[in-house]
């Protein structure tokens, strides 16, 4: 069949969750005999550029802005495949449930993976906050389904929307051998640092973390991973507040992610809005030991394979990260299950299975 991925920045990955799901997704697609196109934005992907592992990259033009930049691409994009008459595509970003509902009126099958209830994040005006409310309502309706990633979000559509969905989580590798360039350039050694891996936005609570951290004398580094395009002010707080055992990368992907991954002592997930999120799972698959921010969305995907915190109260982190340095044998035993969950629940192949049956459902 012909299929196209709509509403991410594009592939190869180099910004997040959403775009390194379309990478992981997309190929597996081809290789099972699909043809398949994925929408693209020039400032994330090189507009030269228009094959990626046997993928058509098919840039469409956008407006840089933090309230437009989503939509409008999404806009073009979709005029774009209106015109290919693909046989499905799948839509990513509740934001974008207002287009789902052109490409069926010429017969194609649409499918929208809604992602978090994003209205909750702090990023948002009160504009952007009702654009997200209205498209949940959107989603319940415009598309021909719609793709929860958690069983947290499939929930809420139900009981908010009364709307079936079809819950599909993130996938993962499950492995913890890599190089260590990535290490080598920004002076880290392996077992020796604590990462966070986020965009660095508000409500993922980077700031917590780092006064988290500094409550403690500890001697493994912090390693901060994570940009954000439209949060330079946030940014430059995190920075000017860290001392100076905080480690800032900016993004890192690929190779040098999974090298930082691999060979930390734990990993802090810290978020608290959204539904599975990608580098939570990949945490697990690399075989860490995970501290989570306690959340319904966090239980779901850990279950017993992780630490849970506040981050609301900053002593509670700062407590497990005295206790992990403390005792390398309670770090051991949670990289064992989460390896084993993530190994069990979060397979690409699978994952890839059920994407393919419903986006060629008849």
């Amino acid at each position: 069949m012909r299929l196209a991925i709509l509403g991410t920045r594009g592939i190869p990955a180099n910004y997040g969750g959403f775009e390194t799901f379309a990478e992981e997704l997309a190929p597996r697609l081809v290789a099972r005999g699909h043809e398949v196109t994925v929408y693209c934005r020039a400032q994330y992907v090189d507009p030269d550029r228009r094959e990626f592992k046997g993928v058509r990259l098919q840039h469409a033009p956008t407006i840089r802005h933090k309230y437009l930049d989503t939509v409008v691409h999404t806009a073009t994009s979709t005029l774009h495949a209106l015109a290919s008459r693909y046989d499905a595509i799948l839509v990513c970003n509740a934001a974008n449930a207002i287009f789902c509902g052109w490409p069926r009126l010429v017969g194609t099958r649409v499918v929208l993976n809604v992602d978090g209830i994003e209205r909750k994040r702090k990023k948002w005006n009160a504009v952007g906050r009702a654009w997200y409310l209205g498209s949940e309502w959107l989603a319940t309706w415009t598309p021909t389904a719609i793709v929860t990633d958690a069983e947290v979000i499939e929930a809420y559509y139900r009981e908010r929307y009364r709307a079936a969905s079809t819950f599909i989580p993130y996938g993962c590798h499950v492995g913890r051998d890599a190089g260590t360039a990535a290490l080598e350039r920004f002076g880290l050694k392996p077992e020796q640092y604590l990462l966070y891996v986020s965009r660095l936005e508000p409500e993922n609570n980077a700031l917590a973390v780092i006064q988290a951290y500094q409550r403690t004398r500890v001697e493994p580094k912090l390693v901060v991973v994570g940009d954000a395009p439209y949060a330079r002010e946030y940014i430059a707080t995190l920075r000017a507040t860290a001392d100076p055992r905080v480690v800032f990368t900016g993004g890192v992907y690929g190779d040098g992610y999974r090298e930082l991954q691999c060979h930390a002592l734990a990993y802090v997930q810290a978020t608290e809005v959204g539904g599975t999120h990608p580098a939570l799972v990949e945490a697990m698959g690399f075989g860490n030991c995970v501290l989570a921010h306690d959340t319904p969305e966090h239980r779901e995907v850990l279950g017993d394979a992780g630490l849970f915190f506040d981050a609301h109260r900053p002593e509670t982190l700062a407590a497990l990260f005295d206790r992990i340095v403390a005792d390398p044998a309670l770090v051991e035993g949670y990289r064992v299950r989460a390896t084993a969950r993530a190994a069990a629940r979060y397979s690409w192949d699978r994952v890839t299975e059920q994407y393919e049956a419903i986006l060629t459902a008849s």
